[in-house]
């Protein structure tokens, strides 16, 4: 059961962002705004998702994971009411800032859970099966979310969160022990705040690793943040058959980290994050060539971004792996600046596709092949280059 908690609490991401994906071309309607300030919604919450994991982290390793669980999960479904009651697109915009601040202790609480109770190897094989896990929630949240949208309108989407949040809240109370035994008493120091995140940042290891998974997620949230518009508004796609689509392409992430979990031990984290890499680099530049020639279809993106999401699935949990390894004693505070660089990536990422959006596939699938390129070449210059090898 507590395997299924932490799986749940890293899900809190990609649940509050996938979930009224299929609302998105609403929202314009509603409140009468354009596509670059809806998509604030979701550039924003990673905004507040990526600079909030820097005070986290710090915090659960100076006070333990659970206590700051139990804040950030309130604050969380606080915030998701305030987002079903918005009046307008800036309020939205505003209460999703602070759904970010509270659901990113999530992901990096329940990360840093795996790394306090794991060792390397076995946290990246317990990892890639949580993603695997996790994967449902992008998988049956745009679906959901379709249908709540179709049925009684965008704001019950933000309703199913906020009730979500308070049965999480009530099963971290009941379930979870604190796993933080080496707690640092000096951990919100401001000369030992810096002094951490330096010390990471001048870790070759972890910046390869972070830059390979901040690379791999911006390509995904390029999609995440234009594939309605592209599928809705371009190909006529309607809310639930689009929600049907999305968990096509998560079908791949799902097996990409299945494999992980199986080949991790078999064929060590940095080799797979190189197969992932290099397969998601392909992917995307053959799906930037299908829309630069203008082929319309539906299964003209889907395929390669399966491909991609197979390749997606196979490298993120070993770059977190790989990442939090060596930093067991400030676990939450590698965990916190990993996921920083990760979100802020993803952020901007988001906000050029929104800016790029002119009625065609192109801009998004040209933000979601750099992504995949980036990757690849992280992981060629930072991390295979390396003269210690870690598999």
């Amino acid at each position: 059961m507590i395997a299924v908690l932490l799986t749940a609490l890293v899900a809190f991401g990609p649940l509050s962002t996938d979930i009224y994906l299929p609302s998105l071309p609403t929202l314009v309607r509603v409140f009468d705004s354009d596509i670059a300030t809806v998509q604030l919604t979701l550039s924003v919450y990673l905004v507040g998702f990526a600079v909030s994991q820097l005070v986290y982290g710090p915090l659960s390793d100076r006070f333990g994971r659970r206590p700051i669980l139990l804040v950030g999960i309130a604050i969380f479904a606080v915030a998701s009411a305030a987002c079903a009651m918005a009046g307008t697109i800036e309020q939205l915009i505003v209460a999703r800032f602070f759904q970010a601040l509270g659901s990113c202790c999530g992901p990096v609480l329940g990360r840093a859970v795996v790394r306090d109770v794991h060792g390397r190897e076995r946290a990246a094989q317990v990892l890639a099966y949580m993603a695997m896990a996790m994967a449902l929630a992008p998988a049956i949240g745009p679906a959901i979310g379709g249908y709540l949208t179709v049925l009684f309108g965008w704001r019950v989407t933000f309703l199913f969160l906020t009730c979500f949040g308070v049965v999480i809240l009530a099963a971290v109370w009941l379930m979870l022990a604190e796993t933080n035994r080496q707690r640092d008493a000096l951990a919100l120091m401001p000369r030992r705040l810096v002094s951490n995140y330096a010390s990471l940042l001048r870790s070759r290891a972890f910046t390869g690793y972070t830059l390979c998974l901040a690379a791999i997620y911006s390509a995904m949230f390029a999609f995440l943040s234009g594939s309605a518009f592209v599928l809705i508004d371009q190909f006529g796609l309607t809310p639930e058959r689009y929600g049907m689509a999305f968990g096509v392409i998560v079908v791949g992430y799902m097996i990409g980290t299945f494999a992980a979990g199986k080949l991790t031990r078999k064929l060590g984290i940095d080799r797979l994050i190189g197969v992932g890499s290099t397969l998601a680099g392909l992917c995307g530049v053959a799906g930037l060539a299908l829309a630069i020639a203008r082929v319309d279809h539906t299964a003209a993106i889907l395929a390669p971004m399966f491909g991609l999401m197979i390749g997606a699935g196979l490298l993120m949990p070993n770059a977190q792996a790989g990442g939090l390894g060596p930093f067991a004693t400030m676990a939450g505070a590698a965990s916190a600046m990993m996921g920083f660089i990760q979100m802020g990536f993803a952020a901007a990422a988001g906000i050029l596709v929104g800016h790029l959006q002119g009625g065609t596939q192109i801009p998004m699938m040209a933000v979601v092949c750099a992504g995949a390129l980036a990757a690849a070449a992280s992981h060629r210059l930072l991390i295979a280059r390396r003269t210690t090898p870690t598999a």
